[in-house]
């Protein structure tokens, strides 16, 4: 008779695991910008420009992306030949999402 309710009571577990199981996961999410923030840019000194005949506009430093970080290029001296007389320095803007450099330019 001990047999018979140990086999019933194991059916009856067996039979309760049988049923539909609810499985409940959850998913983390850690998203960054593609490229860290840009560093803060380091005090640099202009040097006196070097003897031209042609007129020259100091380009400052800037930092440039290299794939994995950011690595300073020291500013230097540049012509303005058939340029305006502006020079819009280049910097880092946030564009969608993404750290984007936008060049030096003449205005």
């Amino acid at each position: 008779m001990m047999r018979a309710l140990v086999i019933l009571a194991s059916l009856a577990l067996v039979a309760g695991c049988a049923d539909e199981a609810t499985v409940t996961t959850t998913t983390t999410v850690v998203t960054r910008p593609a490229y860290p923030p840009v560093p803060s840019m380091p005090n640099e000194t202009v040097p006196l420009p070097p003897v031209s005949g042609v007129p020259l506009s100091w380009q400052p430093g800037h930092w440039d992306w290299t794939g994995s970080v950011y690595a300073w290029q020291r500013g230097r001296w540049v012509t303005r030949g058939g340029h305006g007389t502006l020079w819009q320095d280049g910097y880092w803007t946030l564009q969608g999402g993404q750290w984007v450099w936008i060049p030096g330019h003449w205005v």
